[in-house]
């Protein structure tokens, strides 16, 4: 028995030696290995120091200032619109269109204080009714002074007995990536409601046509937040919240906004002309990267590529010809076409822009009038402007439009017909046509059912008949 004690004594006493030699010598090089395998170096600081510097960074931030000047300024716009519904078996054999008043929700800014608003044109589109309930809950009727669909803004105007709290435009083209804003909106009716995060792009074009310049944004924006303010840190706008990309329908971390600058102006010109006035550079091309540029054979992966310069512009006027790279206009560098797009969407007919251009891989600068847009590209057909005498005379008509490009799903067979660039339009629909606002009218008022008839006269001098669907 004594024996059996002693070798379970020496069995325990090893055993604890053993133990102790392990966690002395060996357990602590083991455990740093095990450290490093799980460690992800890309998500850690790399010193103590850095971390401290940058949470010292992000505390030093006062978005409460911001959030004062902005809060009172947004408010939550109520668009009720007269909708379709399903017809019953009684509607239709009472011949009956039953109709039902939908809701609809979003926010928008006070930019004055006599009460002038600034929304999406989303937010009130086919409105019979419109309200807008202030911060303090006030709720005033409200009356659409225009709207602008290519940009997605709209100006709206409130009457109140008082002046309004507003905010103030800022400038969006100095605004930074990484910057930090706030958006500020209604999403859900539950008054003004602020969240934060930074400009994580800039000129960003969610159309694929160049047709965009948003500014991005991961502030938490969700469907209600249309037509809301994001504001940098001093509480100026620097843009109109107005969509989010996501698979569900609900924010994931990416939102957009129309840039101040853009809605600045599209709001002039409402107030001013009763209409957006564009002013257009009389370029066609496209961005570079590097498919692009090793089609084209240029070495330039940034900047936007001159294919052609339309005829009697201020590109044509200041010499800028076809193979141009367009590098930069004013102060704004231009990497690809939706940075060109946004910053001539400031801009109006007969301001002055300076253009900086790459031709033969030499710099060189002109400065361009910006002129009226007096085309109009017509689905199937190609693009078309206001003909001049010269042009009329040639063809020995006294009215009609001038096609300047063939272009959509009929320009084969349309070249195959002879017509090109230069044949004069003389109807659309039946009716004699002398400019693109006729045409734009005629577009504007036709039946979407019916087909668009065209009549023409080519080179030859025949007169040729096409109808489009």
């Amino acid at each position: 028995m004594k024996k059996i004690a002693t070798l379970v004594l020496v069995s325990v006493l090893g055993g604890a030696i053993t133990l102790g030699t392990y966690k002395t010598f060996l357990e602590e090089e083991q455990t740093i290995a095990q450290q490093e395998e799980k460690v992800q170096p890309f998500f850690q600081p790399v010193n103590y120091t850095a971390s401290n510097s940058n949470l010292g960074a992000i505390e030093g931030i006062n978005f409460t200032n911001a959030a004062e000047k902005t809060l009172d300024a947004v408010v939550h716009v109520k668009n009720i619109t007269i909708t379709t519904a399903q017809p019953s078996m009684r509607d239709l054999m009472l011949g009956r269109v039953p109709q039902r008043k939908q809701l609809g929700t979003g926010s928008g800014v006070i930019i004055s204080p006599d009460g002038y608003i600034i929304t999406n044109n989303h937010v009130i589109d086919s409105s019979e009714k419109l309200s807008v309930t202030l911060n303090d809950n006030r709720t005033l009727e409200a009356t659409i002074v225009g709207t602008d669909p290519k940009t997605d803004i709209a100006l709206l105007k409130v009457e109140s007995d008082e002046a309004l709290p507003y905010t103030t435009f800022g400038d969006s083209d100095t605004a930074k990536i990484g910057e930090w804003v706030l958006a500020v909106g209604n999403p859900f009716n539950l008054t003004s409601t602020v969240t934060a995060g930074i400009i994580s792009a800039k000129s960003r074009d969610l159309s694929g046509e160049s047709s965009q310049s948003f500014i991005q944004t991961d502030a938490a924006v969700n469907p209600g937040n249309s037509g809301g303010a994001l504001v940098n840190i001093n509480g100026e706008l620097i843009g109109i919240n107005t969509a989010i990309t996501s698979q569900t329908g609900s924010y994931i971390g990416y939102s957009f906004a129309v840039p101040s600058n853009i809605a600045k102006k599209v709001v002039q010109d409402i107030m001013e002309f009763g209409n957006v006035q564009n002013g257009i550079l009389g370029v066609r091309g496209g961005s570079l990267n590097s498919s692009a540029a090793e089609k084209l054979g240029v070495g330039e992966t940034e900047g936007f590529y001159v294919d052609d310069v339309d005829e009697d512009t201020g590109a044509d006027a200041a010499g800028l010809k076809s193979g141009d790279i367009i590098k930069k206009v004013d102060n704004i560098e231009i990497r690809k076409f939706s940075d060109l797009r946004g910053y001539l969407d400031t801009k109006r007919p007969n301001d002055k822009v300076t253009v900086y251009y790459l031709r033969n891989g030499v710099q060189q600068q002109a400065e361009v009038t910006l002129l009226k847009n007096n085309t109009l590209t017509i689905p199937n057909i190609g693009i078309i402007k206001d003909a001049k005498p010269k042009d009329l005379r040639k063809y020995k008509v006294k009215k009609g439009v001038k096609i300047t490009a063939i272009s959509g799903g009929y320009a084969q067979y349309l070249s195959q017909e002879g017509i090109q660039a230069g044949d004069i339009i003389t109807k659309v629909n039946g009716v004699e046509v002398n400019s693109v606002e006729d045409v734009k009218e005629i577009i504007k008022n036709k039946d979407p059912y019916h087909p668009l008839a065209i009549e023409l006269i080519n080179s030859n001098g025949q007169n040729l008949k096409y109808a489009f669907r």
